[in-house]
């Protein structure tokens, strides 16, 4: 696999755009239905090369910025009972290397979250490479995962009627829309 053959490919570190980045989850809802939400911060830079296997990405994603909707459940999710914001203000997504798996490609980044850390691997797409109205060049990607969120230690065990509140399984998907550094 070389990423050099892409249509368009460039090298070259890339500086997340936030505006047109989206970082979201779904999460079971009361065992019948499923709650999505966001976060509004997130930060990073995306490092292509010609060999994929010394590509790498480093994403931040403030967890003060969950939005789902809803500000008394954000206020909730920002407490002990979930992220704990005071103590743990971020999540980071580390990942060198790229690895074809079919035709997708697979990060294997390290996930932090709440002072854990576990390889989590992403599966991505990479949308392409072009140029922008302001001289620039960007280039954008779609991934999906899952984790547990009992792995991080979000173990917040709210039961109503016997049913739990809250799902373990947390669908994450990512939307990165990045511009090439200059200089």
């Amino acid at each position: 696999m070389t990423l050099a053959q892409l249509p368009g490919f460039v090298a070259g570190t890339w500086d997340i755009d936030p505006v047109h980045s989206d970082v979201g989850f779904t999460v079971r809802h009361m065992v019948v239905s499923k709650v999505k939400g966001r976060f509004d911060g997130v930060s990073g830079e995306i490092v292509t090369t010609e060999d994929p296997t010394a590509a790498s990405v480093r994403v931040a994603i403030d967890l003060n910025t969950i939005n789902t909707y809803n500000e008394q459940r954000d206020g909730h999710l920002r407490s002990a009972d979930f992220f704990e914001v005071e103590t743990y203000p971020e999540l980071t997504y580390t990942a060198t290397g790229v690895r074809a798996d079919g035709d997708e490609y697979v990060l294997d980044g390290e996930l932090s979250l709440k002072g854990v850390t576990k390889t989590v691997p992403l599966r991505f797409e990479l949308n392409g490479f072009g140029p922008d109205p302001y001289g620039g060049t960007r280039v954008g990607f779609s991934g999906t995962t899952e984790i547990n969120r009992r792995d991080f230690g979000v173990n917040f065990e709210g039961v109503q009627n016997g049913i739990a509140v809250v799902g373990d399984k947390i669908s994450i998907h990512i939307e990165l829309e990045a511009v090439l550094r200059q200089g």
